[in-house]
């Protein structure tokens, strides 16, 4: 906006150049200082008195649209939640069609719910397949949290499997080194299957550390083959056969038995959602302080009035002389 700034020497150079043009005029027409014994009345300084002031004006409500700011402040606001890490298996088989519109979408539709009904609790993200990344570290960012979300894929990983016991010691890193008050958990969405790694094991150490392992069993037990995306075909094994991918509830019930949590699968309803929240509301929690930045004040509005106050000055002040004020002369002698 302030390149608007720019117009003001171009009507600056207008100004002077249409003012010349008048004063070549008068001359032609006649002797100056004749032509203004016939035009008492006419004002030289009045009209460029007028065109500064509207220029002013122009400048002001240039600035206060380009919104000037300043002032930042940094406040401490406190607050009272629990510390919660998603697991997101992000696996090929998590494509497959057995709940709508797939395993992996489902996944997203549900903890993308979770984290609407959050207020105060920290969530973080871990992304796995064959290995495990984190996607998002602890935040209080719900904003942040949905648009890390949003853009999972399995291309994010390209080293195939399920490493869910990975996946659970990745989680118990990114809640961070410092000791925490807030209840911990962690909630893994998986199909549970070809698990390559103990995750039984790492279940169990999650626990000794105080946090829960809540299991989300996605898909169907009697399977369905995944497709591939952007074609009509499904993925086939070494054979030819089309892979039939299973929802191995045995083994997500094994984890979250390790991991003193729950077990719940997630179907096209809305039940799994229920239950985790649930499940959530009874963890205890605990206050911690987030540190938040204060967006800058907005300072336009002194630009404004200023602009206002100069224009209602302009529209008083007359191009041509007042005739009553201009008969008067407190200097003339009686």
């Amino acid at each position: 906006m302030l390149w608007l700034l720019l117009l003001i020497p171009a009507f600056t150079a207008a100004y002077i150049a249409i003012v010349r043009r008048k004063q070549r005029q008068l001359r032609q027409f006649g002797d100056p200082e004749l032509l203004a014994e016939l035009m008492p009345n006419v004002s030289r300084t009045r009209p460029a008195m007028k065109f500064t002031l509207l220029m002013v004006a122009l400048a002001l409500l240039i600035i206060a649209a380009a919104r000037p700011q300043y002032g930042q402040k940094e406040k401490t606001v406190k607050r009272q939640g629990i510390e919660v890490m998603f697991a997101l298996d992000i696996s090929n088989s998590m494509l497959a069609e057995d709940v709508a519109p797939n395993r992996l979408d489902r996944a997203k539709q549900m903890l993308s719910k979770l984290i609407d009904q959050m207020v105060d609790d920290k969530v973080g993200l871990v992304v796995f397949a064959g290995e495990a990344y984190t996607q998002l570290p602890i935040t209080c960012d719900y904003v942040s949290a949905k648009m890390f979300l949003n853009t999972i894929s399995p291309d994010l990983i390209r080293v195939q499997g399920t490493a869910i016991g990975d996946a659970i010691m990745t989680s118990i890193r990114s809640f961070g080194s410092e000791e925490s008050d807030a209840s911990r958990a962690i909630i893994l969405i998986t199909d549970g299957e070809n698990h390559e790694d103990d995750a039984i094991a790492a279940a169990k150490a999650a626990n000794e550390k105080g946090i829960k392992i809540f299991v989300v069993g996605i898909g169907k037990p009697d399977g369905s083959p995944i497709p591939i995306p952007g074609t009509n075909n499904f993925r086939k094994d070494r054979a030819g056969n089309v892979v039939v991918s299973k929802l191995n509830e045995d083994m997500c019930r094994e984890i979250a038995a390790a991991g003193q949590g729950l077990y719940v699968r997630c179907d096209n309803t809305n039940t799994a959602t229920r239950a985790l929240q649930k499940e959530l509301n009874t963890l205890a929690t605990a206050e911690f302080e987030t540190k938040v930045y204060a967006d800058y004040n907005e300072q336009y509005q002194g630009f404004v009035l200023l602009a206002f106050f100069i224009l209602v000055i302009d529209f008083f002040i007359f191009n041509r002389k007042n005739k009553t004020l201009s008969k008067i002369d407190i200097f003339r002698e009686k």
